[in-house]
C-alpha cells in the first residue's frame, strides 16, 4: 500500500465515519421535530412523511454514500485472503437501496397501502437482507488478513447481535402493537456501529501504511 492509497484509505473512511456520525444525527434530530411517531412502533422510515419528509430523503442519501465509502475503505485495505467480495458487494447493495428509499416514501401504520409504499418495503427488505449477510460475511473472512484480525473478534460479534436484532424485527411485523420500531432501530443502530467499526480499523490500518503482510501473502 503506497502513500497515495493510504491517503485514499484515510479519506474515504474519514467520510464514512462522518456520514454516519451525520446520519444518526439527522435521526436525532427527526426524533425531537416530528413526536407523533413512537420510537417503538413506527418505523425510522415513517419521518419520509410529513412536514420533515425532506430530512429523512437526505438521510436515505446519506447512509447510501456512507457504506460506499466504507465498502471502498475496507478493499483497499484487506489483501485478496482477507477480503470477501461478496461480502463487500451487498454492502454496496444496502448503500443503492437505502439511497433508492428516498424516492418512495413508505405507508406508516393505519394509512392506505400505495404502490410507492409497496416498493419501499420491497427495498427496505433487500437492505436489511444484504447489509446483514455481507457484515457477517466480511467480519468471517478478515480474519485472514493480518492487519485485520485483531479487530475481526468486535466486527463479528456486532453482525452477530444484528442478525438477532433482524430476526426480532420479521417477528414483529405481523404482531399487533408490536415493538417494530425499536427492533428496527437497535437492528439499524447495530449495523451503522458496524460500518463506523470497519471504517475506523480501515483508517487505522491505512496510517499504518505498507504492509509486509500483505506484499507476502
Amino acid at each position: 500500500m503506497g502513500p497515495d492509497t493510504c491517503g485514499m484509505v484515510r479519506r474515504w473512511a474519514g467520510v464514512a465515519i462522518s456520514g454516519a456520525l451525520a446520519y444518526v444525527a439527522i435521526d436525532f434530530v427527526l426524533a425531537l421535530a416530528d413526536p407523533r411517531y413512537s420510537l417503538i412502533r413506527n418505523a425510522e422510515s415513517d419521518y419520509g412523511v410529513g412536514p420533515n419528509a425532506w430530512l429523512m430523503d437526505v438521510n436515505f442519501l446519506l447512509r447510501g454514500a456512507f457504506s460506499v465509502a466504507a465498502v471502498i475503505a475496507i478493499a483497499l485495505t484487506t489483501t485478496p485472503r482477507g477480503r470477501s467480495r461478496l461480502g463487500l458487494a451487498l454492502i454496496g447493495a444496502w448503500a443503492c437501496c437505502s439511497a433508492l428509499l428516498a424516492f418512495f416514501p413508505d405507508n406508516p401504520v393505519g394509512t392506505p397501502v400505495t404502490p410507492p409504499g409497496r416498493i419501499h418495503l420491497l427495498l427496505a427488505g433487500i437492505a436489511f437482507a444484504a447489509v446483514a449477510t455481507g457484515a457477517l460475511l466480511i467480519s468471517h473472512r478478515i480474519g485472514a488478513d493480518p492487519s485485520w484480525r485483531s479487530r475481526r473478534r468486535a466486527l463479528l460479534v456486532v453482525s452477530l447481535l444484528a442478525i438477532v436484532a433482524g430476526a426480532l424485527v420479521i417477528l414483529s411485523i405481523r404482531r399487533s402493537l408490536a415493538d417494530f420500531g425499536l427492533y428496527e432501530r437497535i437492528f439499524l443502530g447495530l449495523e451503522i456501529l458496524w460500518i463506523v467499526l470497519a471504517s475506523r480499523a480501515a483508517w487505522v490500518v491505512g496510517r499504518s501504511g505498507p504492509r509486509k503482510e500483505a506484499a507476502t501473502s
